[in-house]
């Protein structure tokens, strides 16, 4: 009957679709690579710069493959390639293109770093920095992450004058606001201080009054008695 195979063909596709979806969910979970929150960094000629990459892995890692390469517009090169055994291993280079290059990676507390230092670098230098990293854990799956390198013959200042001005601005606006609650505050102090004031006047005069008045229950009843 057609309906139902409509029906059979629809299941399969729902199949098909829950099996990939399961599959691509631990890849989804699995190695990551980071080299930071920048995307280009810049750096003076004749200075020394540090490259970042951490990685991280929800199944644990053995035996992880790491390089670093450089790519410019007509050069391709592998930099540094090396292991870390295992997550108590510190990471050990097997090979470096060049004597420049020195590994600053480190797995201790969990940090899992696979950074790299160029030093004296120069205008040749410019270029995409690398960082792969493959593990057997996993598959031998592989995941990389990629940093621009610009050297350049100084920094450029950067013009801080409208940040400041903006910061000095709120600054002042905040400091307003403050000593407005503070005049506030203390005005209300005031008038309440000067009504409590008033209350204590209003009683005593009303006890002075009933003195003079002789009333009941005052100090004017308290008479002599008269002699006959």
């Amino acid at each position: 009957m057609p309906g139902a195979r409509d029906q059979g063909a629809a299941r399969a596709r729902w199949l098909s679709i829950g099996l990939l979806g399961l599959f691509l969910l631990p890849v989804s979970l699995s190695l990551e690579v980071s080299v930071g929150k920048a995307t280009t960094i810049y750096a003076v000629n004749g200075t020394e710069i540090l490259l970042p990459c951490t990685f991280s892995s929800c199944f644990g890692f053995e035996n992880l493959h790491f390089w670093w390469s450089y790519n410019s517009s007509d050069t391709y090169k592998i930099l540094i390639d090396g292991t870390v055994k295992n997550e108590k291993s510190d990471p050990k280079v097997k090979s470096k293109d060049d004597d420049r290059i020195t590994l600053q990676g480190s797995t201790k507390e969990k940090m899992n770093n696979i950074s790299i230092s160029l030093k004296n670098l120069e205008f040749s230098d410019t270029g995409k920095y690398t960082c792969h990293v493959k593990n057997p854990k996993e598959n031998d799956f592989q995941h990389q992450a990629t940093i621009f390198l610009q050297v350049v013959d100084k920094l450029e200042e950067v013009d801080n004058t409208v940040t400041l001005i903006i910061l000095g601005v709120v600054g002042g606006v905040i400091g307003l606001l403050i000593f407005i609650l503070l005049v506030k505050k203390f005005i209300a102090f005031i008038i309440k201080k000067t009504q409590e004031k008033k209350k204590e006047c209003l009683v005593s005069s009303s006890g002075n009054d009933n003195t003079e008045n002789g009333l009941p229950g005052s100090k004017a009843e308290e008479k002599a008695p008269t002699k006959v």
